[in-house]
């Protein structure tokens, strides 16, 4: 059972890890030159469509990734997501409120502290999963 969990939770943390960087490499540069021509409000738009109703997508995630974490011994894990889990917490309910509010000359500034949060998620989940990936290798 135990290999089980561990397939599932190194599964859940590859896919969070892939999706953040997926999103930070490609898809934010892309868009950000995509909408260069066309305007901060277009493109503020365009970032507020991609945001919306992910909260509810990784709240579920990260608390897989908790439970899976712990019933596979990965427990190395769980401070980990859970640093991660605050970031997200502030992302999600501090910043993106803000942000929604935020006169035009203020968004770069936000675009910033975003991408240096969203950064520190990838960097977590991608060393969790790393590390268990390390663990169940026999590594240590």
């Amino acid at each position: 059972m135990t290999a089980l969990f561990t397939t599932i939770h190194l599964a859940l943390a590859a896919a969070w890890a892939g999706a953040m960087g997926y999103s930070l490499v490609v898809v934010q540069p892309k868009a950000e030159r995509f909408f260069k021509e066309r305007g901060d409000d277009d493109y503020e738009d365009f970032l507020l469509v991609m945001a919306h109703g992910n909260r509810w997508k990784v709240v579920p995630l990260i608390a897989a990734l908790l439970v899976t974490a712990g019933l596979s011994g990965q427990y190395l894990a769980i401070p980990v997501y859970l640093l991660a889990a605050g970031i997200f917490a502030n992302v999600s309910w501090r910043h993106w409120p803000a942000r929604v509010f935020a006169l035009p000359a203020e968004r770069p500034a936000f675009r910033r502290r975003l991408r240096v949060q969203a950064w520190a998620m990838t960097v977590l989940a991608g060393g969790a999963f790393l590390t268990g990936l390390a663990r169940t290798a026999g590594l240590f």
